[in-house]
């Protein structure tokens, strides 16, 4: 499959949408040998955190010398970063390839019975772990959980939950207990069960759907002796004193709770890792978009919040790290989440707020609907719409005056374009030195 081809393969997998249920990508799954099936598995689900934890599992499981691949999803810049093994995104001369078998085999299908292109993606990931023998995969949920396409996978050695908030509300349900409820259906017979510290509503049906597979929920560490800093964090985790992590930001010590007590179950299961390995895949785990610092003259942050519990949790990083100083805001969301409710959590910290437009989504909500918003809520902060992700990027950098700190949050989607340009910027000035 050339480029070209490959492209107009995926817009027309994309073209499809989304549409509920497993028998399509069980379908697409069969007829290319059940790949899901030729390695043990890592899942998981929740609200903010996912990516996170996956990362910080599948470093130490690296750093360990197992091979591992790892599915997550939104991409950052490219589709094929969500596909990766051994920490590296899958090379194009296999996304080329595994696109063309899944087209061939998909061909044959009547219409209504064609994958979606999350679907198409998933099962492409698990081809690309067999070919590549992993010994272990470590798998995010697209959205939801019993009815996600990774589901597919047989019973994980672990089914991870990070915090269940409110998100997806029109697909996953209204309130807390219909979302644990359905994000609990990655819990099968035979698997372990951990989950971040929950919500009481959602922490009863875990631990249900945990004894009705006969195991039981196990809650993640509490972290102690926590220090937070833009250079990372600093925690204590049950037996583990002074761990180090390289993400930062006030969700990252549970986040790295979570994680070790997944390894701490994954060492039951014959993949056991040294406390020396643990200490440097921790230390070691790099995610952008989880309060990431892309510059320090003005410092410059990146956080993928992009719901009401994200950005509470972004609050409270901000009043620990600029504890004394007003932040300039760089915020551009999607239409489908509850932007409102982000504002009214983030807009007292701000004195400035740059609104932009995701790039290059139809879900993007524009920019000047986000700053009528932000002025409706609070008129005394300055508002401002961007015509694009460069020039709010100027703009935040001239009202900064090289002294303010910008944090630059919302939609994943964007985020990778504002890495891009601040990279490109930093070259450019290397260059003239």
């Amino acid at each position: 499959m050339t480029t070209q081809e490959a492209e107009a393969y995926i817009e027309s997998l994309k073209s499809r949408g989304s549409r509920p249920g497993l028998e399509r990508v069980r379908r697409l799954a069969e007829a290319l040998g059940r790949p899901q099936e030729a390695f043990p598995s890592v899942h998981i689900a929740g609200t903010n955190g996912k990516g996170s934890v996956l990362a910080y599992v599948s470093t130490v499981l690296k750093s360990a010398g197992f091979r591992v691949g790892r599915f997550f999803s939104p991409a950052m810049d490219t589709d094929r970063e969500s596909v990766q093994c051994g920490g590296r995104p899958i090379a194009k001369k296999d996304w080329y390839a595994l696109l063309g078998q899944i087209r061939e085999a998909e061909e044959s299908f009547p219409e209504e019975e064609r994958p979606t292109f999350f679907e198409a993606l998933t099962v492409l990931a698990f081809l690309y772990f067999k070919e590549k023998n992993c010994d272990i995969a470590v798998v995010e949920c697209g959205m939801g959980g019993a009815g996600d396409a990774t589901n597919i996978l047989p019973a994980p050695l672990v089914s991870v939950f990070t915090p269940i908030s409110l998100d997806h509300t029109a697909v996953l349900g209204a309130d807390i207990a219909a979302i644990a409820a359905e994000k609990s259906g990655i819990i099968k017979a035979g698997c372990r069960v951990v989950s971040a510290r929950q919500q009481p509503e959602a922490e009863e049906l875990l631990s249900a759907a945990a004894e009705r597979c006969g195991t039981k929920l196990r809650s993640a560490y509490d972290p102690v002796k926590t220090k937070i800093s833009l250079s990372g964090c600093r925690m204590d985790l049950g037996p583990y004193k002074a761990l180090h992590t390289g993400l930062t930001g006030s969700c990252q010590p549970q986040n790295a709770a979570l994680a070790l007590t997944v390894l701490e179950e994954l060492a039951e299961c014959g993949f056991a890792c040294t406390e020396k390995v643990i200490r440097k895949g921790l230390e070691e785990t790099v995610w952008y978009g989880r309060f990431s610092l892309l510059g320090r003259k003005p410092v410059l942050v990146a956080d993928g919040a992009h719901n009401p519990a994200g950005a509470e949790r972004l609050s409270e990083s901000i009043r620990i790290c600029f504890p004394s100083e007003a932040v300039i805001l760089l915020m551009g969301v999607l239409k489908d989440k509850d932007y409102e409710g982000m504002l009214k959590t983030l807009l007292p910290l701000a004195t400035q707020l740059i609104c932009i437009t995701p790039p290059g989504t139809a879900r993007a909500l524009p920019a000047f609907e986000l700053s009528e918003c932000a002025l409706r809520l609070d008129a005394s902060c300055g508002v401002t719409a961007a015509d694009s992700v460069e020039e709010g990027l100027e703009l935040a950098l001239l009202l900064s005056g090289r002294k303010l700190p910008i944090v630059a949050c919302g939609s994943l989607s964007w985020l990778g374009r504002l890495k891009k340009i601040v990279e490109n910027k930093e070259n450019g000035r290397r260059k003239k030195d």
